[in-house]
């Protein structure tokens, strides 16, 4: 069993349709049960054609040392997608954004197990995109979640999706995912 470096709080249980159950409980149980909740993507990016990728820390239980998406977390129970969006940010990296700020570009299923299945996470990404409007060396990684943060081209993107299986770089099992927001992103330039 791992061990969990995460701090425990109250979550909205959905159906695995996505729906509202009017319930709530600790993460730690959601992920122990495979109970669906939500969680919030935020994907930050440069006019200039760059991609805003965070570094899971060394301390993750899940994918340590991975590089992923800008700001994720849970959505406390309660919260809005649009708050939780914000304040994921805010902890992680240490940006304030507005709601002005950010674009819904979807939702993204995910149902895996890990640890041996101890965990059964089965979540619902809302997923948002915004514009990075200040410098990398503008933002502070927070300790226990981002080990590092990095600004990659659109193509460098790709390439380093492409070698997943071999660089180590990004979580192979997302990488549909992570073509589907490229492709949004460019789009949206």
């Amino acid at each position: 069993m791992g061990i969990f470096f995460y701090m425990d709080e109250y979550i909205d249980i959905i159906t695995s349709k996505g729906e509202p159950t009017g319930k709530t409980a600790l993460k730690s149980e959601a992920h122990k049960h495979g109970w669906y909740h939500n969680t919030i993507h935020v994907w930050l990016f440069t006019k200039k054609g760059e991609i805003l990728l965070q570094q899971r820390s060394h301390k993750k239980t899940i994918h340590p040392l991975l590089w992923d998406v800008s700001a994720a977390g849970h959505i406390d129970a309660g919260e809005t997608f649009i708050e939780a969006a914000i304040r994921e940010t805010k902890e992680e990296i240490g940006l304030q954004l507005q709601p002005k700020d950010l674009t819904k570009i979807g939702v993204e299923l995910h149902e895996t197990s890990y640890d041996d299945g101890n965990i059964q996470d089965n979540e619902f990404h809302q997923v948002y995109i915004a514009e990075l409007n200040v410098g990398l060396s503008d933002l502070t990684p927070q300790e226990d979640e981002v080990e590092a943060l990095k600004l990659v081209s659109f193509s460098e993107f790709k390439s380093l999706l492409n070698n997943s299986a071999i660089n180590h770089h990004f979580i192979t099992t997302n990488a549909s995912y992570y073509k589907f927001v490229l492709k949004t992103i460019k789009q949206s330039i």
